[in-house]
């Protein structure tokens, strides 16, 4: 019964990931070749994803990651307190913000913000054959609702990880400067010794692949809704989670690379 089941979702999860290739791979081909055989899309539904995604989505991250980073510079300078390193707060909040912490958190709060928007939306629109209504017009639903919603996500999950970086370090610097005795001048000077642009490069690798994951997984679910309001639901929540599950496992798999990469 056990290899039975586990059998089955083996089956499944492989069945999943080469549905959502299939869409990765269509979404591509719209996002590039597509303009070219047909009217491009939309810059006013592309806009609007981009405002919904990015700018409407400003006030969590900025919430999230100043408060990640005073949390980090608490508890790193609980340790390096002890060693007599409290000036190397600074750098470890710098570089845990841009390579880890900034692009994951971030990438997390816009899985649960964003990503579960977009699959209550198509979701919605799937079980009210809408999408149905599309393909009856000759209107292909990865161009007309993937691709805006893809190209949106890939260039603000980047922006917002920046952003937060900057955010978290500040909250760190906040606790160095006010609590930690630091001069504002020798944090900022260790910051910047410390932070590399490979290491800010690194953070925008990983969102970039983060985004697209959120935008696969969120769409994939969206568009194979079946069940109405349930299946709404349902959708919804399989798609956070999921999200949430392979950001992690991409992120440990980038980081290994990045690190074996290097030796």
């Amino acid at each position: 019964m056990f290899l039975e089941t586990l059998g089955k979702s083996t089956l499944e999860f492989f069945r999943q990931m080469q549905a959502m290739g299939s869409l990765l791979v269509r979404t591509v081909y719209w996002a590039v070749a597509g303009p070219f055989k047909q009217k491009p899309v939309s810059r006013r539904g592309f806009f609007a994803q981009t405002v919904f995604s990015g700018l409407h989505s400003l006030a969590i991250v900025f919430f999230v990651d100043f408060f990640i980073g005073v949390v980090l510079a608490m508890q790193s300078a609980y340790q390096l307190e002890q060693m007599g390193a409290t000036m190397y707060v600074a750098a470890l909040v710098g570089v845990s913000m841009t390579r880890e912490i900034g692009p994951v958190l971030t990438s997390l709060v816009i899985a649960g913000r964003v990503g579960a928007a977009i699959t209550a939306e198509l979701s919605t629109m799937k079980v009210t054959e809408q999408i149905e209504a599309l393909e009856t017009i000759s209107l292909d639903p990865v161009r007309y609702l993937v691709v805006p919603r893809f190209l949106a996500l890939l260039i603000m999950l980047p922006c917002l990880v920046i952003l937060g970086d900057v955010i978290g370090i500040f909250g760190g610097y906040v606790v160095g400067v006010t609590q930690l005795g630091l001069s504002s001048g020798l944090y900022i000077d260790t910051t910047l010794e410390f932070l590399t642009v490979k290491d800010i490069l690194t953070g925008l690798l990983k969102s970039a692949v983060f985004s697209v994951i959120i935008t696969m997984i969120a769409c994939h679910e969206g568009l194979s809704t079946e069940g109405g309001a349930e299946g709404v639901g349902r959708a919804t929540t399989k798609s956070v989670v999921s999200s949430f599950i392979l950001i992690i496992l991409a992120d440990a798999l980038l980081t290994s690379f990045f690190y074996f990469a290097k030796t």
